[in-house]
């Protein structure tokens, strides 16, 4: 596995990018489709993961097959059929629907930082995940999602907290994820062999 770099993200075979930023550490796996996303340091896609219009925060885990931001279709007119936004696949005079395709973008999904997004899980577009927060594998999340907080099933429930609350508001005062990369190896040791609890009473 290669070592990441600060400046490029590490992007496997058979990916297609759009409209796509990406902080340090970034890596994406084969077949996954980014369009319209802001992805942030560390943050990483398993294989075949499908995300638009989505900001992602750091240290985003996020596992194979997981859907975020999905593209959805407009219910409320005559037709769900893309021809009448896609027109100019139809008809060589027509023009795509911009205010349409503008209305997709504005909907984005917030993923947190520190967040496992699990094989397979489906995002709304529109849907918050808080800090921490765990999604289950399948699972379909149509509403926001608290921090550190784990949910599952369709449609998603929460399940229950990972830490107790202290400990979470504890863990949010101290947004690690926003030391440096220095600091981040420094306290390596102490990511690997610590709990919640004790990190903090070491660094809180």
């Amino acid at each position: 596995m290669p070592v990441l770099s600060s400046d490029e993200p590490n992007i496997h075979p058979d990916c297609e990018i759009s409209d796509t930023t990406f902080g340090r550490y970034c890596e994406v796996a084969r077949g996954t489709r980014l369009v319209n996303v802001e992805m942030g340091d560390y943050s990483y896609t398993d294989r075949y993961a499908d995300i638009a219009n989505a900001t992602i925060g750091k240290f985003s885990n996020i596992a194979a097959f997981a859907r975020i931001g999905a593209t959805d279709h407009p219910m409320e007119k005559a037709s769900l059929h893309h021809f009448h936004y896609r027109s100019q696949n139809y008809w060589p005079n027509a023009e795509p629907d911009a205010e349409w395709f503008a209305l997709r973008a504005s909907r984005r999904a917030r993923i947190g930082h520190d967040t496992w997004i699990g094989g397979g899980a489906f995002v709304k577009p529109g849907v918050t995940l808080g800090h921490g927060s765990v999604v289950g594998s399948g699972a379909v999340v149509t509403r926001d999602v608290g921090p550190y907080t784990i949910v599952a099933g369709n449609p998603a429930r929460p399940i229950r907290s990972r830490f107790p609350e202290a400990v979470a508001a504890g863990m949010l005062a101290l947004a690690w994820w926003d030391w440096d990369h220095a600091n981040l190896r420094a306290r390596l040791d102490d990511f690997r062999r610590l709990r919640a609890e004790d990190f903090l009473d070491r660094y809180a």
